[in-house]
């Protein structure tokens, strides 16, 4: 099954007249997938009017059919509709083309388009990856993305819509200049080519061109970043200064793609410019908003943001049960203190028994192995390198009766002194903070 994307205009109704043909020849068959976005009083007749079409083409001979969509919701306030309606219609084109079997989706992009969007992308101060405009192949989402015409004049789709004496619906809002492409089509584009005719032809190889360095750029930024990336996720900051300049900004392109979402070009030039001069504790926001880059001690990190809370003084009025498993919410501290039964390096049984939370004051030791130093919790903290605005879980101390010591501090785990015996019942806190905080 072969699916097209279809408009009603002259590109797409000429490719899937051309795909038609050449189905019936292979014996395969095409199927029209046409969204109507409802925005215009006349989108629902276009639909109709791609199925009778096709139902006439079908009755003709050709292997085709049609399935139309119509979008029910409305671009949100203060929304660019150009993009709202760009981001539906590739969903709704996808949903149809899995309903139907099919794993390719065939669009009719021409020269012109890739020229124009080369142009929208370095008006927007794309960088390679933009202006590299439309690929002729994307898989994405399980489904392959198809542009066979990206390299041919729209003259020749016109050429061979007149030998098939096709028609087409003209959608109105093509010269409505208060879009970006509808602006630079009617506006800038004949002037342009009336200064420069081969411009067309141009700029599609500079789209090409631009494919190519940012394939390039993935390609180093990758093999790079395989030796700075830090086994937390983080990006060893002095390895990566030792690259040049490109290639610090490729690394860091790669390295921020694995955050999960679209880092803006702004921030990644604003860490080429302030990174290698920052201080530990230094932070920018992600992008994404929650979370911010960090850099400690000689590394790049994400982490999420947690807000000033007004942390609990003094012991909070939780006492754990004896022997004391299971979840203990803790609103105050923003997360879940949870207790289960291990085997070993757990607390002693009987330390639990008056156990109770406090919030760091000051002063309280923390000692990791049985045979060293007892040491403050802060100098404690920072032999393990965590960070200041991850030490905010609350502390699991011994009762006032058994001298009120740490028995587990979050980030640095049971302390060495109330370990208990292998073989001895034993308990093993673990510290779990909010993901929201």
């Amino acid at each position: 099954m072969l699916a097209v994307a279809v408009s009603g205009g002259l590109d797409s109704t000429a490719l899937l007249h051309a795909l038609s043909r050449q189905a019936r020849d292979l014996g395969a068959s095409v199927v029209a997938l046409h969204v109507d976005h409802g925005l215009q009083a006349v989108s629902a007749e276009w639909g109709r009017r791609i199925r009778r079409q096709c139902q006439r083409w079908g009755a003709a001979g050709l292997p085709v059919s049609a399935r139309v969509h119509r979008v029910t919701q409305v671009p949100p306030t203060g929304a660019s509709i150009e993009a709202w309606a760009r981001k539906v219609r590739y969903a709704a084109l996808a949903q149809m083309a899995r309903d139907v079997g099919a794993t390719h989706v065939w669009l009719a992009h021409h020269r012109r388009d890739q020229a124009e969007t080369f142009l929208l992308q370095a008006l927007r101060g794309a960088g390679s990856a933009g202006l590299a405009a439309m690929p002729t192949a994307l898989w994405r989402d399980g489904l392959c993305w198809l542009r066979p015409w990206l390299h041919q004049p729209r003259e020749a789709i016109a050429a061979y819509a007149a030998r098939w004496r096709l028609s087409w619906v003209e959608d109105a809002t093509n010269t409505d200049t208060r879009f970006d492409r509808n602006r630079l089509r009617c506006d800038l584009w004949p002037t342009l080519l009336a200064g420069f005719p081969h411009a067309e032809t141009a700029l599609g190889q500079s789209a090409r061109q631009s494919a190519r360095a940012a394939a390039l750029m993935q390609e180093v930024g990758a093999q790079d970043l395989a030796r700075l990336h830090m086994p937390d996720g983080g990006l060893d900051v002095a390895g990566w200064q030792t690259l040049s300049a490109a290639r610090r900004y490729a690394v860091l392109r790669a390295w921020c793609q694995t955050l999960g979402h679209p880092v803006p070009d702004s921030l990644l030039e604003r860490l080429l410019l302030e990174l290698p001069t920052a201080r530990s504790g230094h932070r920018w926001p992600d992008g994404a908003g929650g979370a911010s880059l960090r850099l400690y001690r000689g590394t790049l990190r994400r982490w999420e943001d947690v807000p000033p809370a007004d942390l609990p003084s003094g012991e909070v009025g939780l006492r754990l049960p004896y022997p004391g498993p299971g979840r203990h919410a803790l609103p105050a501290w923003g997360g879940v203190l949870t207790v289960r039964a291990v085997s070993q390096g757990g607390i002693a049984a009987h330390w639990l028994t008056h156990a109770v939370l406090i919030t760091r004051q000051g002063g309280e030791s923390f000692q990791f192995e049985p045979h060293s130093t007892a040491r403050s919790l802060k100098k404690q903290y920072q032999a393990r390198a965590i960070p200041a605005w991850q030490r905010h879980g609350p502390l699991l101390c011994a009762g006032p009766a058994q001298g009120g010591g740490v028995l587990f501090a979050p980030g640095l785990g049971v302390d060495a002194r109330v370990r208990a015996a292998n073989g001895e019942p034993q308990w093993l806190p673990e510290w779990l903070p909010d993901a929201t905080r």
